[in-house]
């Protein structure tokens, strides 16, 4: 069995060719449209997400087509948050991924089209694709990304985050906050590719969002850490940008030293849950490792 380092660059390498084939081609009318739509999601980030979605898959015995579809799904509604969430009226960021935002490289206009593009295409791959051999099974999948992504969990984190600019959260507030923003679509990214093969006992299923939970919270403490300490050219995106905006992050509220424990505490925890999968559960594991122990 590959080292994880070989699984996940194996799986980076060709989950881009599957975003390559559907997203819209860059020819296809409207063509500005579609080349910022691919601007947007391909060649750029770790694609962490859809590594979850395809370990969770593997844990399942999933058929790898339909975790490919699952996959696509949620990295396409990250790309469109990231896509908004840079935009002047939000965060107002000129780096993304190494290269400058959608809107800076296209205009404000066509990357707010972009995203809500990239919205309606994940869906839209969720419903015309076959991902259970259940109907209703599949239903509540797209429910499941749906509330994930919502007033109700990524939409509702981010309006959070702006109405807490300059203020001073308590610990559960910003947690509560972070588990929409960022954690929300992390668990989703779990469960959907979990959902994807044969049926799991709902012990298992409670585990598994148990792990989504605390991995998702413990990559947003780590990203607080880094946003304070790491370079702009190390992260691919504007570093220090928490704290120009006066933003409450984990570091602000703990300092970097506690940060660090809590992330490491999450860790545990998140390693914890996977108890009784066994070896099934490995990449799950190592994704849990690389999410907590990541340098950029």
């Amino acid at each position: 069995m590959p080292d994880f380092q070989a699984w996940a660059s194996a799986h980076q390498q060709r989950f881009e060719d599957v975003l390559r084939r559907l997203l819209p081609q860059p020819n296809a009318s409207p063509q500005r449209l579609h080349a910022a739509m691919r601007y947007s999601v391909l060649d750029g980030g770790k694609r962490v997400r859809p590594l979850l979605v395809f370990a969770a898959g593997e844990l399942a015995g999933a058929d790898t087509a339909r975790v490919d579809v699952a996959a696509a799904a949620v990295e396409l509604i990250h790309a469109y948050s990231l896509v908004h969430d840079d935009m002047p009226c939000m965060d107002d960021d000129v780096l993304r991924r190494g290269k400058p935002t959608c809107h800076v490289e296209y205009d404000e206009a066509t990357a707010l089209l972009v995203g809500d593009s990239l919205q309606s295409l994940a869906f839209q791959l969720l419903a015309e694709h076959r991902l259970s051999d259940d109907a209703a099974r599949q239903l509540s999948m797209i429910k499941l990304l749906a509330a994930a992504s919502g007033s109700r969990g990524m939409a509702g984190g981010q309006a959070i985050d702006l109405d807490s600019v300059g203020k001073q959260l308590s610990l559960p507030e910003l947690e509560f906050m972070h588990i929409h923003k960022t954690g929300a679509l992390i668990r989703a990214a779990v469960l959907l590719g979990a959902q994807c093969g044969p049926v799991l006992a709902e012990q298992e299923i409670n585990r598994l969002d148990h792990f989504g939970k605390c991995v998702g919270l413990a990559f947003q403490v780590v990203d607080d850490v880094l946003d304070a300490e790491a370079d702009t050219a190390t992260l691919g995106k504007t570093a220090g940008k928490d704290a120009e905006q006066d933003k409450p992050t984990y570091v602000t509220l703990l300092g970097a030293q506690a940060a660090r424990r809590m992330a490491a505490e999450l860790h545990r925890e998140a390693r914890e849950a996977l108890g009784g999968f066994g070896g099934k559960a490995r990449r799950l594991f190592e994704l849990a490792d690389f999410i907590v122990l990541r340098k950029f």
